[in-house]
């Protein structure tokens, strides 16, 4: 981390350390509570878990907005709004796998195979582009790959199994893999996008993605389909759900607000730091306020995915350290709204 360690400097980074762990785990709770909850007295489950996609694009889309007539001191080359519209075409679908996964596996499982993303980037690396990778760098690949699969492998307790709706874990970890391989698109047109208008910033970024982001969740709610009026229509009979989806979108709001603090001031490694640490607590919160016992050996696996991604940041700082420029493995894309 660069810049030293003032007090001024370490009492930024505590706030947004307590920003992104206090707005994404609460995050990941009312997630979990929207897909595993029956609400009311005639005990209904939320069905139409792709709306809180749609939600947050609008919640994020208004809240950039803001911060952009607020902040913005001078009128800059930006990229233009319709350069978005492919990369939310997959930032749409991808994370609304995502969420739908929740349908067929418990939270935890869902955590554990959204944070394995170095393995189909390997994958895609070595076999399509030819790339070679250090040993230090596939071992931090087979401990994540291991660990999920372990994981896996090993059954939930009843418990969180009567939680999950339908239960179907090679659906559930088949989407999640598909959210994955989504990202990945969207980050490379991210890149592409900012690489071609350098001066295009952050909030920019967010307002373009969600901007397209809620025409695309609009059309397939409420045109392609009637989703967008029956999730309404529950949430109108159910009062108690609406305020969960909105605590959901001004998380994921506020938690951005953090991360793009943390990388202007600390760089995107200090947040994949953070970010990572955040998903473990998630689980950790998942098992012991949600009531998601794990067995041993899931325990197992969730070190050792951990273990690998740590081992992944330990390499990034080394090589950094070193100069010998980034870590192959994409890190955690913190443009990815």
């Amino acid at each position: 981390m660069e810049g030293g360690f003032s007090a001024g400097r370490i009492g930024v980074l505590a706030g947004c350390v307590a920003g992104i762990w206090t707005a994404y785990v609460y995050q990941g709770v009312l997630q979990e509570i929207l897909s595993t909850k029956k609400f009311g007295p005639d005990g209904r489950r939320f069905e139409h878990l792709t709306f809180l996609g749609l939600a947050q694009n609008v919640v994020c889309f208004v809240w950039s907005l803001i911060m952009l007539l607020i902040w913005s001191s001078k009128r800059q080359s930006q990229a233009p709004l319709r350069s978005f519209w492919s990369a939310s075409i997959s930032n749409s679908i991808g994370p609304a796998c995502g969420i739908i996964a929740l349908k067929y596996i418990s939270y935890p499982a869902q955590v554990l195979a959204k944070s394995s993303k170095m393995i189909p980037v390997m994958l895609m690396g070595a076999i399509v582009y030819g790339v070679r990778y250090t040993l230090p760098e596939y071992l931090c690949t087979l401990l994540v790959a291991g660990g999920v699969a372990a994981f896996a492998l090993f059954k939930s307790s009843s418990k969180a199994v009567s939680k999950i709706a339908s239960p179907n874990a090679p659906l559930g970890y088949g989407l999640c893999f598909i959210n994955l391989g989504l990202d990945g698109f969207t980050n490379a047109t991210q890149d592409a996008i900012t690489h071609r208008y350098p001066k295009t910033s952050a909030w920019h970024i967010m307002l373009g993605m969600n901007l397209w982001g809620s025409i695309y969740m609009t059309l397939y709610m409420f045109v392609i389909t009637n989703g967008g009026y029956e999730a309404i229509r529950f949430c109108k009979d159910h009062p108690e759900a609406f305020w969960d989806i909105l605590m959901f979108c001004l998380c994921g709001a506020v938690g951005q607000n953090f991360i793009f603090l943390t990388i202007s001031r600390f760089g995107a490694l200090t947040n994949t730091t953070i970010t990572t640490t955040r998903k473990f607590v998630s689980i950790l919160v998942s098992a012991v306020w949600n009531g998601n016992p794990l067995s041993f050996e899931q325990w197992t696996g969730v070190v050792m995915v951990f273990l690998g991604l740590s081992y992944q940041i330990f390499l990034k700082y080394q090589k950094r350290r070193k100069g010998k420029g980034n870590f192959k493995v994409a890190a955690v894309d913190a443009k990815k709204i």
